[in-house]
């Protein structure tokens, strides 16, 4: 084999594993990436269909239901236009409460919200920034 021939040839193989690696990567950062939906866009349905996807907003006041023997929670999350039913199984946070902010990461079956994971905002000035501009659209939304 010609020395030009073995170094185009490097150069091919070179660029085939560049373009597998970047693919492998661009694929596991797509697989990991989960959006940040409000009540509004559930209601909108602007959610993606059997993905996982963040619900943020707030806990609505007189909606959180504990299961009896288990630790399976009911609550409805709101951003003061819509509302989204919400199932959790797990401990809560501590500083989970009605009337707070609240980021679930979970799936949408049937207009409930089964959440895998809860997060509660963490002192009192503090609401994810998400949450805080769907608040802001859904009370811009609500006013004529």
């Amino acid at each position: 084999m010609k020395p030009r021939h073995r170094r185009l040839l490097i150069i091919a193989l070179a660029l085939a594993a560049f373009g597998g690696a970047a693919a492998l990567i661009l694929n596991a950062f797509q697989s990991n990436m989960v959006f940040f939906f409000s009540p509004t866009q559930v209601a909108d349905k602007a959610v993606p269909q059997g993905q996982d996807f963040r619900l943020g907003g707030l806990v609505e006041q007189g909606s959180l239901v504990k299961s009896g023997n288990d630790l399976t929670v009911k609550f409805i999350v709101t951003d003061l236009v819509h509302r989204v039913p919400v199932t959790y199984t797990g401990l809560l946070p501590d500083l989970f409460k009605e009337g707070k902010g609240v980021v679930a990461q979970g799936k949408l079956t049937d207009g409930v919200f089964h959440a895998e994971t809860v997060l509660a905002k963490h002192d009192e000035n503090y609401m994810p920034p998400e949450a805080a501009k769907a608040l802001q659209d859904a009370a811009k939304q609500s006013k004529p």
